[in-house]
């Protein structure tokens, strides 16, 4: 038995931030975004606005779009590197506002590559029999991690998210095909954010050294992202011996559009069989994937019987892919 994607949801904050905009607060320039990034404008969210309000967002139009009842739901997994708050987990706060009061939940934190792991851990509770109804939802609210005078981490991310229903497949050629998950975090120091956890707990010294912000080695994980998401695209195709144009849609972590350049052209595909918006929303973490994936869904891009591949890269680092036959 399968674990078929019943309904999909985003959310993206009414806030837009440009390059323009960023040119007055940092040394950078639209040319140079675009040129290195693909990133034309993000979304920022308004003031008071959190990750919990974004997931509660999309787990209603969950419900709403798979036909359920908020007690249906039995498990609610959300990928995120900045909840509310270290704990309680934001899963626990969307299933209290959601009143899914049948539902046990947990946050997964696997950076731009949580979806995946998410979505993963989701499909395995639906195959062992014992679930029918699992939310999965990844949203970042990168803006809180951000250091505004950083020009080389400012510039990349954008807040955001989206979410997807998974329950059994009706039919047995559709659902979760496969997946193939890595990490290594012997890369770990060149994505962090070193500050709030147990090393280095909150404190005025942290604060002044800026050391609860996202901080990069921007050309040694640009470096590992080109390999890392080319091979794990190439690996999981090979695996199931699958050729590049029976894929209807390749839906990549948009972290950059050299990177997905790379590998969409490694794998064979063309342009029409890529799903590309970072131009709109920049890298929204955990978001990316899952805001694709309801874009396209919406724009007739994904169908019915349509072979869908995912991929991210991340930090730790993590890695994945994963083949789903969409449809119920």
């Amino acid at each position: 038995m399968r674990a078929a994607v019943t309904a999909t949801s985003r959310y993206l904050p009414k806030q837009i931030m440009t390059n323009h905009e960023l040119e007055k607060m940092v040394d950078t320039s639209d040319d140079w975004i675009q040129s290195r990034t693909g990133i034309v404008e993000r979304r920022v969210v308004s003031e008071g606005e959190t990750t919990s309000d974004m997931c509660t967002h999309i787990a209603k139009e969950l419900l709403e779009r798979s036909n359920s009842e908020p007690n249906d739901v039995e498990v609610i997994i959300i990928a995120t590197v900045t909840p509310d708050m270290p704990t309680p987990a934001t899963a626990s706060l969307v299933q209290n506002r959601i009143r899914a009061n049948n539902a046990w939940g947990f946050d997964l934190s696997g950076a731009c590559t949580g979806f995946i792991y998410a979505v993963d851990t989701g499909s395995r509770l639906i195959e062992s029999g014992k679930y029918k109804k699992v939310m999965v939802i990844g949203v970042d609210t990168m803006s809180s991690v951000l250091d505004y005078t950083d020009r080389n981490t400012c510039v990349l991310f954008g807040d955001g998210g989206g979410g997807i229903m998974l329950e059994p497949a009706k039919n047995d050629e559709n659902g979760i095909i496969d997946s193939i998950l890595r990490t290594d975090g012997s890369g770990g120091d060149y994505l962090k954010i070193p500050g709030g956890g147990s090393l280095h707990p909150a404190s005025h010294e942290t604060v002044d050294q800026h050391l609860h912000y996202i901080r990069q080695d921007g050309k040694v994980v640009f470096k590992y992202a080109v390999k890392g998401m080319a091979d794990i695209s190439e690996d999981i195709l090979i695996k199931n011996n699958i050729e590049s144009n029976s894929i209807d849609l390749y839906v990549p972590h948009q972290a950059n559009k050299r990177i997905i350049d790379s590998a969409a052209q490694r794998c064979g595909f063309n342009d029409d069989q890529v799903y590309i918006n970072i131009n709109r929303y920049g890298n929204t973490t955990a978001g990316t994937i899952p805001i694709c994936l309801d874009e396209a869904v919406e724009l007739g891009k994904i169908k019915e019987g349509y072979l869908i591949l995912l991929a991210a890269f991340g930090a730790g680092f993590t890695w994945g892919s994963m083949l789903i036959r969409w449809g119920k």
